[in-house]
């Protein structure tokens, strides 16, 4: 899919926009093993450290799949994407051309 400058331009904001909130939702992960392992206060942190090792490493294996090959014939399946993972709401459409925002809709179900 060919999209204009300008409109590649949106998509890229809403692209930030979303993946900011995937990397609050990763520290809110790796927040809540840090909190577990205060709460418990075990002798052996082991399990608490690959734990948290494993949370960051998952979710920057998903960040990687999502961004890492972001071209402009991509952006709208990406952010189709974020849509369906909630990272993203409709009203973040809202400065998309209608066609764009119809696109991305129904496209997705």
């Amino acid at each position: 899919m060919e999209f204009s400058k300008g409109v590649r331009k949106k998509l890229r904001r809403i692209i930030e926009k979303g993946l900011q909130r995937e990397y609050a939702i990763g520290l809110e992960k790796a927040e809540s093993v840090i909190r577990d392992w205060r709460q418990k206060a075990p002798d052996d942190h082991r399990d608490h450290y690959l734990l948290l090792f494993k949370t960051i490493r998952d979710f920057d294996k998903h960040i990687a799949r999502r961004y890492d090959i972001m071209r402009g014939s991509t952006y709208v399946f990406i952010v189709m994407q974020q849509l369906d993972d909630g990272v993203i709401s409709l009203d973040d459409l809202e400065e998309l051309p209608e066609e764009v925002r119809n696109l991305i809709v129904n496209f997705r179900g």
